[in-house]
């Protein structure tokens, strides 16, 4: 049992995180907040895509957006000077009534939503938009959108870049550390997915626990390699096998993604 001063404690410092996400999460500050905030030099803006799909049997359709949202706070404190926009819980993708828990919109409407809600983010006194994705899907168009407005605005002294890094590159170097680790390629609602939402959200119901150790599907091809004609097709929204997923392997790759992305980010807005 916890004594009342280890409970105190808990409390405070559960209180003190929550307070301290409160000042670089745009929709928990008020407008005050964050007019101040802006003034005192926190003019980057994060808008960070997340995304509804099925994720396998063991993960929430709403990881994408869920990972998301811890990915870009974590980031958007490590920066210091940088405040992050509420998160798009959709990704291009399209409903699949064989695995109902995807929810997608059309590339040109994810193309639209982002390029409105950038020049929003600039209307309220931004100077730097940083685009970011979770998810494969939108990450053409978001490098599309970045280019656009970045030609468009930058004439005024603001800039708009894509961190393609944060996505492309992190999960990249995952996939050779759990090479190195000799556990098997995994992609969606494998390894990485799977033990990140454990890292983040395990104690939250963001993963079926019980189920991770029956959790394999599909197997995962290597870039160029042709699908096995006799290998044997699992249709439950898992690539790869998911059963090797911890808590540990979770905060490797969340911390990949957090410290990718803020060094990208330096090096865009650097130029």
């Amino acid at each position: 049992m916890l004594s009342e001063m280890h409970r105190t404690a808990i409390f405070l410092c559960l209180l003190s995180a929550a307070f301290a996400q409160s000042k670089v999460d745009f929709e928990m500050m008020t407008w005050p907040e964050v007019k101040a905030a802006i003034e005192a030099g926190k003019t980057t803006a994060l808008i960070y895509n997340g995304g509804t799909e099925s994720r396998g049997p063991q993960n929430v359709n709403g990881g994408h957006t869920l990972m998301g949202h811890a990915t870009v706070i974590a980031i958007a404190e490590k920066l210091g000077n940088a405040i992050a926009a509420p998160v798009l819980p959709f990704s291009p993708n399209e409903a699949n009534a064989a695995l109902p828990g995807t929810i997608g919109l059309t590339p040109p409407l994810f193309a639209a939503i982002n390029e409105r809600v950038a020049e929003q983010m600039i209307k309220n006194g931004f100077k730097n938009i940083v685009l970011m994705g979770d998810h494969g899907g939108g990450q053409k168009e978001l490098g599309e959108v970045a280019k656009k407005l970045d030609e468009k605005y930058s004439p005024q002294g603001i800039r708009v870049v894509f961190c393609d890094e944060v996505y492309q590159k992190a999960n990249g170097d995952f996939d050779k550390y759990l090479a190195s680790k000799n556990l098997p390629l995994s992609s969606h609602a494998g390894i990485p997915d799977t033990s990140e939402m454990l890292y983040l959200g395990g104690d939250k119901g963001w993963v079926r626990t019980d189920l991770v150790a029956t959790a394999v599907g599909d197997p995962v091809r290597k870039p160029g390699e042709p699908r096995d004609p006799n290998a044997k097709r699992i249709n439950n929204g898992i690539s790869g096998d998911a059963r090797p997923s911890t808590v540990e392997l979770g905060k490797k790759i969340f911390d990949m993604k957090v410290d990718e992305g803020v060094d990208q980010i330096h090096r865009l807005l650097s130029k």
